[in-house]
C-alpha cells in the first residue's frame, strides 16, 4: 500500500466553488476510476490557501493507470471546462508526492 499526498493552491475568491466541483463532482469521478480518498483539508501555508488529500493505493502501476483514466475522462474535462469560464482558475500550483511507508510505520488503511 503506498498514500499520495496532493495539496492544490486554491483561492479565496472561488474557495467554494472549488469545493463544491470537488466535492459534488471530482470525488464522485475519481471513485468511478478506482481512486480511495482517505482525507481531505483545507489549509493554508506561506499566505496561500491549500486543499489537502490523501490517496490510498495497492501500487503505484495502480496510480499511474487510474490517474491517467481520471484525466481522460471526458464528463471530468467538461466540468473542467465549465466551471472554468463561470469562476475562473480554481487551482493555482499543484503538489504531488506518493508515500510509502517505512518498515516501521505503523499500519493504515
Amino acid at each position: 500500500m503506498i498514500h499520495q499526498l496532493r495539496i492544490y493552491e486554491i483561492f479565496d475568491r472561488n474557495k467554494a466553488a472549488f469545493h463544491a466541483r470537488f466535492r459534488d463532482h471530482a470525488a464522485r469521478i475519481m471513485a468511478r476510476h478506482g481512486f480511495r480518498i482517505v482525507a481531505l483539508w483545507e489549509t493554508a501555508s506561506t499566505g496561500r490557501t491549500e486543499f489537502a488529500y490523501i490517496l490510498a493505493w495497492p501500487d503505484a502501476e495502480t496510480k499511474a493507470k487510474a490517474w491517467a483514466s481520471f484525466r481522460a475522462d471526458a464528463e471530468w474535462a467538461e466540468i473542467k471546462r465549465t466551471t472554468a469560464i463561470e469562476h475562473g482558475d480554481m487551482v493555482g500550483a499543484i503538489e504531488d508526492r506518493t508515500m510509502t511507508p517505512t518498515d516501521y510505520s505503523p499500519v493504515l488503511d
